[in-house]
């Protein structure tokens, strides 16, 4: 009479050799990618030179003014002007907000024409001449632009402060500060979260009445 157990045992028995077979044949499988791997390939890998060389051989040569300094750069054309301007040449006066080109708080001009800084690739800008908020002013003279939001207190935070400037010296330029209305209207672009828009308004009004150079 067969017993319960020696019905169990084989079955048992089946499944180690199955689990023995199937791990037999994953570690032959890996010793033998491993094997078919070049050497130098695998070493590149654990010292991440492999990521290294990519970024060699993807970057692409850019030369660019940036407020009167030439520069000879290596930018990866993914990268944005924005972040080429913050994270390579540390001018972190431009600010990274929505990063989606909704509040214009990236704003800065190419060849005297206002953009926004995280829409922009910074291989589009070979060749071009870049004002940040940084180059505004002379030394310590701020630019009237500049003077004119202190006086008005033309912000609180202060995050949205530079593109905020920059977009309001570009609508004076484009002839587009003519009355508060059309203020609003081209400064639309620019998010203000803290609400002063009516102290920008004003500022921007002061420096287009009084005719200041912008």
């Amino acid at each position: 009479m067969t017993s319960k157990n020696s019905c169990i045992e084989p079955e048992n028995e089946g499944n180690l050799t199955d689990a023995t077979r199937r791990d037999f044949l994953k570690q032959s499988t890996l010793l033998t990618a491993i094997a078919l791997t070049p050497a130098p390939l695998v070493k590149a890998a654990e010292n991440g030179w492999d990521e290294k060389i990519a970024d060699v051989y993807e970057k692409v040569p850019v030369n660019i003014e940036v407020n009167g300094v030439k520069h000879q750069l290596s930018v990866e054309p993914r990268a944005t002007l924005l972040d080429l301007l913050r994270e390579q040449l540390d001018l972190t006066g431009t600010k990274k907000g929505c990063d989606y080109g909704q509040c214009g708080a990236c704003t800065v001009h190419v060849d005297g024409h206002r953009v926004n800084s995280c829409l922009t690739l910074g291989v589009m800008v070979n060749g071009k001449k870049i004002t940040t908020i940084e180059g505004l002013a002379k030394g310590d003279q701020l630019h009237p632009m500049q003077e004119s939001f202190l006086k008005h207190d033309g912000f609180q935070c202060g995050y949205c402060t530079p593109g905020q400037i920059m977009s309001a010296v570009a609508c004076i330029r484009e002839g587009h500060a003519n009355s508060a209305t059309e203020i609003r209207e081209y400064m639309s672009g620019n998010i203000c979260r803290c609400g002063a828009y009516p102290n920008i308004i004003s500022a921007i009004q002061e420096v287009k009445e009084g005719g200041q150079e912008v």
